[in-house]
C-alpha cells in the first residue's frame, strides 16, 4: 500500500513540475505617447486587417517563461494581439475605420521574452509592416524591438515583471512604426 501511494505522489508531482503552469497574458493598453503620436501626424482614416503569424522557432503563440506558458488573450495568437494593438491605438486616435482605403497589416516574425536572467530580462518582438492604399503596396518595412526588464533569480519577482514586459514591448514597437516617416507618407 506505502508503494501505491508513493508511487502516486512521484506520478503526481512528476505531471505538476513537467506541466508547468499555464497562464493569459494581459490585454494590450495603448500607449498614450503612440495616440498623440498618430494624431499630430495625420487624421486620414485607417483599416487594419488581421497581422499573419510566421511559422518559425521564434515566433510562438505560447511563450515560456521559467516553465510555464504565456498564452495570448485575442485567440490564444500574438499575431490577434498585435492586431488588437494596432487597432486600439488607431481607434483612440479617432483614425480607426474599416471603410477605409488605407489598409495596415503585416506579420509577426518573433516574439519571445527571455526572463532567465538573475537580474536582467528582455522581451523582443519583431514584425513587418504593410500598408497598402486601395490594394497597392506603398510601405513594407520590418521593425524589431528588444526591450529590457529588471529580472531576479526569484521567480515570483520575474515572472510577473516578464509578462507586464510584453505590453511594453508592443508599445515601443508600435512607437517605432508611428515615428517613421515613411509609414507616416504612406498612411496620409
Amino acid at each position: 500500500m506505502k508503494s501505491i501511494l508513493k508511487s502516486a505522489v512521484v506520478c503526481g508531482a512528476t505531471v505538476f513540475f513537467a506541466t508547468g503552469c499555464a497562464m493569459v497574458a494581459p490585454s494590450y493598453n495603448a500607449s498614450m505617447d503612440n495616440v498623440q503620436s498618430l494624431k499630430n501626424n495625420s487624421q486620414t482614416q485607417v483599416k487594419v486587417t488581421p497581422f499573419t503569424s510566421e511559422k518559425s522557432p521564434d515566433n510562438n503563440n505560447s511563450i515560456s517563461i521559467r516553465g510555464s506558458s504565456l498564452a495570448s488573450p485575442y485567440d490564444q495568437s500574438y499575431s490577434s494581439y498585435l492586431t488588437a494593438a494596432l487597432k486600439q491605438e488607431l481607434q483612440l486616435a479617432n483614425r480607426l475605420s474599416n471603410n477605409a482605403a488605407i489598409e495596415v497589416t503585416g506579420t509577426l516574425l518573433k516574439n519571445d521574452i527571455d526572463a532567465a536572467g538573475f537580474s536582467t530580462g528582455y522581451t523582443t518582438v519583431s514584425a513587418r509592416f504593410i500598408v497598402k492604399t486601395d490594394g497597392k503596396e506603398s510601405y513594407n518595412q520590418v521593425k524589431t524591438v528588444k526591450h529590457e526588464f529588471t529580472s531576479s533569480f526569484m521567480g515570483n519577482i520575474a515572472i510577473p515583471s516578464a509578462i507586464q514586459s510584453y505590453n511594453v514591448a508592443v508599445q515601443k514597437l508600435l512607437a517605432s512604426l508611428f515615428s517613421d516617416d515613411s509609414f507616416n507618407q504612406a498612411t496620409k
